[in-house]
């Protein structure tokens, strides 16, 4: 009977239990696997959901205890949170790179629309005076800013709005829906709809409006634009250069926690695109319609889970994109006018230098979390995966170069992310993530050695597609 014990609860996610289960079959110490927190054990592993796991034991065993998951990381999982730490750090750190990667932020507690009222002479009086002067410059081209619920995910609730008449009307229509969907459950037609992103704002009431300021614009209108149809898959044609489309897409990276603290980027990076090609979002093009917004989001929102009926057609790894053609334009767009020899294409080079960033941020991010430890805490027997995406913008190339300016925008970051979403044709590299999770946060603890054979890797070292981004000590966290 092996003295390793290993609970393992996916119940909603039947792929991550999969892997999970892999990832131990790879390590050198048999594990017995059990379906609930045992009463009685000598070593336990608790890889499963946050909320199957005994969170007690992980904290105050007698016995040694390894979790998958911190117990308290709101700093970085909430979209109101993680705005709240980053501004309190960049106020007392320089952090260039994470300056340049996060939006303007404004966070506000909204139950329903009306509470703007008194928001615009408060909270969001900032935000009133840049409407107001966006509005009595109409001659110019338009600002934008989007709008997301703090607390969900998978796309719900996200809006682009131009003013302030739009962004009350996008509180509206989210109460219109929320009375539309409790008819619906009274006459018997099941709880809402899942036909649209909306939201119930009196149950969320946390949302974050952002803006990036980029060129004159508000909502980031110069992203990094490809078309994913010009890499072959599966026998397909590669379209032709007269025919590419620009789409949008993010950077969908996987992101392991250790202990306290080291922080690993999994450098097999996907890039998840959007349905419909890039179009800059159409000045007061969001005047009435239900919801507050006639804005397509389709070209906008690059979530997979928002784009199911396309299976994986949208996903692909970074690394497949190298050498496609840059579609976007630094000053906004998407128009092919140049010949092909003309219009650069995405190098390995630039591939580096956007992970680069990306390693950075990280780097950054989990810092300003540390200083944040009412609202993250790292322990010394957990690990956890994280999903973090990130935008890619396209600037002017820089006076003294020719090549493209990308810059990296941090969007958000996900616990337990939705891996399912990836697609049978890259379930690989997510096989090869949990193999690498269980070197480097399982073996140790069965090896009875936290540091041990990883005492010489060193940050911006690679292993296992790992990348190392931060090797810190918090202050008091011991051994097992």
């Amino acid at each position: 009977m092996s003295c390793y014990t290993a609970f393992i609860s996916w119940p909603s996610a039947p792929l991550t239990e999969s892997l999970v289960r892999k990832a131990l079959l790879s390590l050198p110490s048999p594990f017995e696997a059990v379906s609930s927190p045992p009463q009685t054990f000598r070593k336990l592993l608790q890889w499963a959901t946050y909320d199957d796991i005994n969170h007690e034991l992980t904290h105050a065993s007698e016995h040694p205890v390894l979790s998958s998951s911190y117990i308290i990381r709101k700093a970085l999982i909430r979209k109101h949170f993680l705005a709240r730490c980053i501004h309190s750090y960049l106020v007392k750190h320089e952090a260039p790179m994470l300056r340049a990667a996060v939006p303007r932020t404004w966070d506000l507690e909204i139950s329903f629309a009306d509470e703007l009222d008194d928001m615009w002479a408060d909270d969001l009086w900032d935000l009133a005076q840049e409407m107001n002067s966006v509005e009595q410059g109409r001659g110019r081209r338009g600002k934008w800013w989007i709008l997301k619920p703090g607390m969900a995910d998978r796309g719900m609730g996200i809006r682009l709005f131009d003013s302030k008449e739009a962004l009350v009307r996008i509180f509206e229509g989210f109460e219109e829906e929320e009375e539309e969907d409790e008819g619906w459950e009274s006459e018997g037609k099941g709880e809402g709809r899942d036909d649209d992103t909306a939201v119930v704002t009196s149950q969320l009431r946390h949302f974050v409006i952002q803006v990036i300021p980029q060129y004159n614009l508000e909502y980031v209108s110069t992203p990094l634009l490809l078309d994913p149809y010009q890499v072959l898959l599966n026998g397909s044609t590669s379209r032709p250069f007269d025919k590419l489309q620009g789409h949008k897409f993010h950077l969908r990276a996987y992101c392991v926690a250790h202990g306290a603290l080291k922080v690993y980027l999994y450098t097999r990076i996907l890039a998840l695109f959007s349905s419909k090609p890039y179009s800059v979002p159409e000045e007061s093009s969001c005047n009435g319609g239900r919801g507050g917004s006639t804005v397509d989001l389709a070209p906008h929102l690059t979530n997979t889970s928002l784009q199911t009926h396309r299976g994986e057609e949208g996903v692909r790894l970074f690394d497949e994109l190298m050498g496609c053609h840059i579609l976007s334009c630094p000053n906004g767009g998407s128009t092919i006018d140049d010949d092909e020899e003309d219009r650069p294409v995405l190098t390995a080079m630039h591939l580096l230098k956007i992970q680069d960033q990306m390693a950075d941020v990280l780097a950054e991010t989990f810092k300003a979390a540390l200083e944040t430890p009412v609202h993250f805490q790292p322990l010394p027997n957990a690990f956890e995966l994280y999903g973090i995406d990130f935008l890619v913008s396209h600037g002017p190339a820089s006076p003294l170069l020719s090549e493209p300016n990308f810059q990296v925008k941090l969007l958000e970051i996900n616990a337990e992310p939705a891996i399912e979403l990836t697609g049978p044709r890259l379930t690989w590299i997510l096989e090869d993530l949990f193999v690498a999770m269980g070197k480097v946060c399982v073996e140790p603890f069965v090896r009875d050695t936290p540091s041990g054979s990883h005492e010489s890797w060193q940050v911006g070292e690679t292993r296992h597609f790992l990348r190392k981004c931060l090797d810190s000590e918090v202050r008091g966290a011991g051994g097992w």
